[in-house]
């Protein structure tokens, strides 16, 4: 898409992290903008914010993106009001740590949904409006690097994360194979200042169980400090709304823009080329040799 100006954009997530900055860029393109997010007391802050930046319009919905009718209210909200939807960037996202053999299976029930049939609901109502305008049109999906790598320690968040890439590959395909004029895309950042490691804050009640004694185990707050190390200690979080606009702009596919990761993905790629089970031993004394040679 090389020409943002008046036209529409449903942005997820959009009160915080990513979201927020591609809620900036969106509106510095003159773009109608529909903003949505579960956290509907923040989400008020994003409006003033984006028609100061130069927004055409914005629209704010407060929605949990997990629940196929939400995502349904948020699309026809955006049609009765636009017409059209141009751009569509399903970024809302949760992170569970913990070993997935112990986590409550509600936080599967929790991470499927919101990080990846989200992406389902909103993509099966969207693409059939955007082949019927007959316009160019992007989506772009935030999956993370952890759809393009394994390791040890989230074995939930690693494990939707790849489903989503999946799910965007395989679309792209389809898109492709149909000749619609459709740009896909992933954005798969690493560890990054956003504010992912306050997911709990948006747990929804029917995911809810405080009487379960997980929640209050050595495994869970160890989980949740890691969490938060890992995302405190990331990057700065304001350079990736202007990178992946400007990945949109070229109909990029893979947006990957921590190199850092590529000797994992390369190890990795070639384990199942050369059939090899992966080894977390081998995995870890790369990753030690890597460190040491910085």
């Amino acid at each position: 898409m090389k020409d943002f100006k008046g036209r529409v954009a449903i942005i997820t997530g959009a009160a915080y992290g990513f979201g927020n900055e591609f809620v900036k860029q969106a509106a510095k393109r003159g773009m109608k903008i529909v903003a949505v997010d579960i956290m509907g007391d923040k989400l008020q802050e994003v409006g003033p914010m984006a028609m100061e930046l130069g927004a055409e319009d914005v629209t704010l919905i407060t929605a949990d993106v997990g629940i196929y009718e939400e995502t349904e209210r948020v699309v026809k909200t955006t049609l009765e009001k636009y017409g059209q939807i141009d751009l569509l960037m399903n970024n809302a996202g949760i992170a569970i740590p913990g070993d997935g053999i112990n986590l409550p299976l509600r936080d599967w029930d929790w991470i499927v949904q919101t990080n990846l049939m989200s992406h389902v609901y909103f993509m099966r109502q969207v693409i059939p409006v955007m082949k019927a305008q007959g316009t160019h049109c992007n989506i772009m999906n935030t999956c993370s690097v952890a759809g393009v790598i394994n390791f040890v320690g989230m074995v939930p968040y690693y494990t939707v994360k790849h489903a989503a890439v999946a799910l965007a590959e395989s679309t792209n395909y389809e898109l492709q194979a149909m000749g619609a004029d459709i740009a896909m895309g992933v954005f798969c950042p690493g560890y990054v200042q956003t504010n992912l490691d306050h997911s709990e804050e948006y747990r929804p009640a029917r995911f809810r169980d405080d009487s379960d004694p997980y929640y209050q185990s050595e495994e869970f707050f160890k989980g949740q400090a890691a969490a938060k190390y890992v995302i405190e200690t990331g990057a700065p979080n304001d350079i990736y709304g202007d990178l992946v606009f400007k990945a949109i702009e070229e109909d990029e596919f893979y947006v990957l823009p921590h190199v850092m990761y590529d000797g994992i993905l390369k190890i990795q790629t070639g384990e199942k080329v050369q059939r090899k089970t992966p080894n977390i031993h081998e995995l870890q004394a790369m990753i030690a040799a890597a460190k040491a040679a910085k």
